[in-house]
């Protein structure tokens, strides 16, 4: 299920690219295809701001599964501790497959900025 994840982001963020590839190279006129490339820059940007406001999200979260290991360390009760360290566990998992999902965005992201500035600069 996570190679399917990972499949479906880099398939929606392929697909956004060759969408902004294809409407950049099929306008005619420059100031067309230069409005176009301005809007499809802030998008790109406030979406590559959300990704990294979510790598500070996952830190939090980093620091909320040493703690929460610590005090499981700390209490006596087995059944318990053994419950809160697979809670804490899949919270893991999950941490680490957002982490891996924001930066496959930020790699395609990265790859329409340089795309848009390409169809900018070059007349």
């Amino acid at each position: 299920m996570k190679i399917l994840g990972y499949a479906y982001r880099i398939g929606s963020n392929f697909a956004f690219l060759a969408l902004v590839y294809y409407s950049l190279n099929f306008m005619e006129k420059y100031q067309h295809r230069v409005i176009v490339a301005i809007l499809v820059l802030v998008y790109a940007t406030m979406r590559a701001v959300s990704a990294l406001r979510s790598f500070y999200f996952f830190q939090k979260i980093e620091r909320l599964e040493l703690e929460a290991r610590r005090l499981t360390g700390l209490a006596g009760e087995a059944g318990a501790a053994a419950s809160r360290r697979h809670v804490v566990s899949e919270v893991t998992v999950l941490r680490h497959d957002g982490e891996m999902k924001s930066y496959i965005d930020l790699f395609f992201l990265a790859m329409v900025v340089l795309l848009c500035v390409a169809k900018i600069v070059t007349n």
